[in-house]
């Protein structure tokens, strides 16, 4: 494993960041077989979110009765439209509900880092930037950012966070991978700085020290390896429909081709492929994935072995 410093942030930051929107926790059940093998593997920072059902009170649940909660960073998020709703709820009333509501599922009185899941562009920046110190200031939360935020809203937010003296946005989650994500799968505002057309929005993030913790690092399951660059027709099958939305277009099917060429001279596995291509971007970023399989899990922490070449971190995106 490997871990990253990040100012204000007490522990060392996990480069693997697990994700518990999965099922059985999305569902509030009992993971902690799961977790312990997890976090046994080296993983201590946790991604959960409001929105995710009942996976924060799973994920608290966890680690009360561990007793580790001085040892794990935990990554949450909210002011995520209601359930079914496309309706935006960025607001200083809706975060601070959420904070509150988090901070009791987790069984914690502090989050390490807290992102608002999705922006608002009508909201100011500024009045967001207000409530985040606020909370930040009576201990509720640590650093703060945006989850699916454009450079520019986290731009703006900093240059008036700065300007009256106060902390700004120090993280962002956008989704990053080999696979360029071609339409928004999700709706409501998703962010991908993935491919060369936003090339502008990672060399920003390199110039500005904004620490990424990258989503959809497989391509919601395009790179899982469960069906091969020349089987479309498996591979909509395979995929749910926001995997077939986002991903499912020629150019990612030849990356797909090009991870299976090196995965069989490296002796790796097309995931394996994938991951290491995210982790060895400029921006070094974490990188969010998740399984409800620990030996999966563990083929993934694999990644870290595989060195590429700048000429074969090229060849591989290109397209």
């Amino acid at each position: 494993m490997e871990y990253k410093t990040i100012a204000d942030v007490s522990k060392p930051v996990s480069r693997i960041v697990f994700g518990t929107a999965i099922s059985a926790m999305i569902r509030g059940e009992n993971a902690h077989k799961l977790l312990d093998a997890v976090y046994a593997a080296g993983i201590n920072t946790f991604d959960t979110a409001r929105a995710y059902g009942m996976a924060e009170k799973s994920l608290g649940s966890w680690i009360a009765a561990k007793g580790i909660r001085d040892k794990v960073v935990i990554l949450s998020k909210g002011a995520h439209p209601l359930e079914g709703s496309h309706e935006p709820r960025v607001t200083p009333q809706a975060i601070r509900e959420d904070v509150e509501k988090s901070l009791m599922m987790l069984q914690t009185d502090f989050i390490d880092i807290y992102l608002l899941h999705r922006d608002d562009p009508k909201v100011p920046a500024g009045s967001l930037v207000e409530t985040l110190n606020e909370l930040r200031e009576k201990g509720k939360i640590g650093i703060f950012g945006g989850s699916n935020w454009s450079y520019q809203r986290i731009d703006e937010a900093n240059e008036y966070a700065y300007s009256h003296d106060m902390f700004g946005f120090e993280a962002s989650s956008p989704a990053l991978s080999l696979a360029e994500q071609k339409e928004d799968p999700f709706g409501g505002g998703c962010v991908d700085i993935s491919g060369k057309a936003h090339e502008t929005e990672r060399n920003w993030y390199l110039d500005k020290g904004i620490e990424v913790f990258a989503y959809a690092c497989l391509g919601h399951g395009f790179l899982s390896g469960k069906f091969r660059s020349g089987e479309e027709k498996k591979a909509r099958k395979t995929l749910d429909e926001f995997g077939r939305k986002g991903y499912c277009y020629p150019e990612n099917f030849e990356r797909l081709r090009r991870a299976e060429v090196l995965a069989a001279r490296k002796r790796a596995s097309v995931p394996q492929i994938a991951l290491a291509w995210v982790l060895q971007q400029p921006i070094a970023p974490m990188v969010i994935c998740s399984s409800s399989v620990p030996k999966r899990m563990n083929s993934n922490l694999q990644a870290f072995d595989i060195e590429l070449t700048e000429e074969e971190i090229r060849w591989l995106s290109e397209g």
